[in-house]
């Protein structure tokens, strides 16, 4: 894989994750990702641009982001909500998972702990890239916007439609931060920025704003198709399957279980908006009220 250039000294180098680099005094990497070789391959592709790694930033503590910054030995910096996920293993399996997860289920599990140099807010400016807020998907969720180059980097805040097809529902821990997150996005969208999912092709103009309203319109699909399948009662490892097989998701062990998170965030926001309603059959089921 070769680096891509997006404008004067901004790079992507692919990846799912893909990684942003940014050169300037202090040469910048964002989402440094995972995989047994892919700190060497970054370096490798910085020394063709004759420059080094000086600092690290991630849109949050997820595995798969941050899996070869411990390889790398730069200072990373994280949103404040995302510092304990990043740095214990545990933390981010509980976030991740929900519990501590079995050994080897999920593909990005690693004992590493990451150290965290820094912490930043929302607004802060580091390195050229100015911080977003666009949580949902993670408590601390990060954009990093380069202003110079009109493009918003922007995680797991959206996903590529290969991304969702594969899975059914965009993985989130809180729904209507994350909706409110994909509309954010596409005030950006409409303003020209070229916007880049984590997981998925760049876009920009009209095929940005079609992706982002893919991403809102499966939440709101979700949460709607849970409220009809609770028509009877269900658990939410039911539900997890009832639902891949509505979106024709692949069906595997791992993804029924990631799915099951979001499903208990959707089901906690039904429920407090009183929509649904907690009953015993055997398991801990969920119905709509009649």
């Amino acid at each position: 894989m070769a680096l891509e250039k997006l404008g004067e000294n901004l790079y992507l180098y692919p990846g799912s994750p893909s990684t942003l680099i940014k050169i300037g005094d202090r040469t910048v990497i964002a989402d440094p990702g995972h995989g047994s070789k892919r700190h060497k391959e970054l370096r490798r592709e910085l020394r063709k641009l004759g420059v080094e790694i000086g600092y690290m930033l991630a849109t949050h503590g997820h595995a798969d982001h941050l899996a070869i910054a411990p390889k790398l030995k730069k200072p990373l910096f994280i949103h404040r909500y995302e510092f304990s996920i990043a740095e214990s293993p545990l933390n981010r399996e509980l976030l991740t998972f929900g519990s501590k997860a079995p050994k080897g289920f999920l593909v990005y599990q690693f004992p590493q702990e990451v150290k965290v140099y820094g912490v930043f807010e929302w607004g802060d400016e580091l390195f050229g890239l100015r911080t977003i807020e666009l949580p949902g998907h993670s408590p601390g969720m990060t954009g990093f916007f380069d202003e110079e180059n009109a493009v918003l980097y922007a995680g797991d805040s959206f996903f590529g439609e290969r991304v969702i097809q594969s899975v059914g529902l965009p993985y989130l821990v809180e729904p209507d931060l994350f909706k409110e997150s994909i509309k954010r996005l596409m005030e950006y969208a409409e303003e020209g920025l070229l916007l880049i999912p984590s997981h998925g092709k760049a876009v920009k103009g009209e095929n940005a704003t079609n992706l982002l309203e893919l991403n809102l319109k499966r939440v709101e699909e979700g949460e709607e198709k849970i409220l009809e399948l609770l028509r009877e009662a269900r658990s939410v490892s039911e539900l997890s399957y009832a639902l891949a097989k509505e979106f024709e998701a692949k069906i595997t062990p791992q993804i029924l279980a990631l799915n099951q998170v979001p499903i208990r965030a959707m089901i906690a926001s039904l429920y407090n908006r009183d929509l649904i309603e907690p009953v015993v059959e055997k398991d801990l089921k969920w119905k709509t009220k009649s």
